[in-house]
């Protein structure tokens, strides 16, 4: 299902996992702060210090241009089935 922003979303959200624009990155750390996510996630090749210091100081976790899939084989971990 698509949600127009990440407030509509009804579900409580961990990692807010980013495949957009760079400069559409700073308003999108701004509404993950807003939900309360833990972490906020820019995939490869998507940067944006002004995103980072954002998500910063809403205390939430910022990896930038680093593949979410990549890493998690890269660090082993198990993969666990969610119901």
């Amino acid at each position: 299902m698509a949600h127009r922003t990440l407030l509509d979303i009804p579900e409580r959200i961990d990692i807010v996992d980013v495949f957009r624009r760079a400069e559409d990155t700073p308003g999108i750390a701004d509404e993950a702060v807003m939900i309360g996510a833990k972490a906020l996630w820019l995939q490869t090749g998507i940067v944006s210090e002004d995103a980072a210091a954002r998500a910063k100081n809403g205390g939430l976790t910022v990896v930038m241009d680093q593949c979410i899939g990549a890493t998690h084989s890269l660090l082993r971990l198990p993969t666990r089935t969610v119901t």
